[in-house]
């Protein structure tokens, strides 16, 4: 992405002929805690680039993957609060740890559209010739009961070797995803899927996509690496195509719950274009 999409789309969205109405313009929100659900946002600029879109960076509370499950789910509760005070016509949870503790409570008390992210097990499953797939996310995604409902309909036929990949986000996004520290984690990490024979793996981190080289380099050739972004760009084109409530000029804000500075840094180099960013008191 070698432009800003702002330039890029000017023109105003209308759905089957009809001008689009003030509500429809108002902005997809994007959560993540750090800078993995970009690769989430990329998947949706994709397939809606008409869309505006704000992207929420907890920051402050950066990593999740860490924490309680009784802070994370209050901690969904304030942020989507703020999102919907702040006009977002849908929320996109961007965050598997984020999904599995806090997106049933999310979505009792909205009716607006809320997509949420969980590891894409079901295409690495369908794509596994040999049965036997790896998962790659934070502890507190593979001990959710989330998780473990995902498995059981999904993977009824192949064995699933879940791998807890603690401090992997964290390094990716302060260091780098080529970076030596990365590259440790990653070693040890894919060893027991590649031990195991796992030809599939699900990145159940939005946070992976961005070390998806990494991880190639270091499994058997042929190995399928999939993740959530392009499927949850289709549920969210579903859902708004759905409610009628497509339209917007492709306009895109970034924001942080602390050091939007920094943030907007990181943004800017992963994104290759400049990205300010605001600081949202979350």
């Amino acid at each position: 992405m070698k432009e800003n999409p702002d330039a890029a789309n000017q023109a105003a969205h209308e759905t089957s002929g009809k001008t689009a109405r003030a509500s429809d313009r108002e902005p997809i929100a994007v959560w993540d805690s750090g800078l993995g659900g970009l690769t989430v946002l990329l998947a949706l600029r994709a397939r809606l680039p008409n869309e505006d879109f704000v992207y929420f960076a907890d920051t402050r509370h950066f990593p999740y993957g860490d924490k309680p499950e009784d802070f994370l789910r209050a901690r969904g509760r304030a942020v989507a609060a703020a999102l919907w005070a702040r006009g977002a016509k849908a929320l996109v949870v961007a965050c598997n740890t984020a999904t599995a503790a806090a997106v049933s409570d999310i979505r009792k008390e909205t009716q607006k559209p809320v997509i949420a992210l969980e590891p894409a097990l079901k295409p690495a499953v369908a794509a596994s010739k040999t049965g036997v797939v790896g998962v790659l996310a934070t502890p507190r995604t593979l001990e959710s009961q989330r998780f473990s409902r995902l498995v059981a309909d999904c993977a009824k036929n192949a064995t699933v070797i879940a791998c807890p990949c603690p401090g992997l986000a964290e390094v990716i996004e302060r260091e780098g995803a080529q970076s030596a520290a990365a590259g440790v984690l990653l070693d040890r990490y894919l060893a027991p899927l590649n031990a195991a024979g796992a030809d599939a793996v699900a990145l159940g981190c939005t946070h992976y996509p961005w070390a998806r080289k990494e991880i190639a380099a270091r499994t058997p050739a042929g190995t399928i690496i999939v993740d959530s972004g392009e499927a949850v760009a289709r549920q969210t084109e579903a859902r708004l195509l759905r409610e009628s409530h497509l339209g917007g000029r492709g306009r895109l804000i970034f924001a942080a719950s602390d050091d939007a500075e920094r943030f907007a840094r990181a943004v800017t180099r992963l994104l290759a274009f400049s990205c300010p960013a605001e600081v949202w008191p979350v």
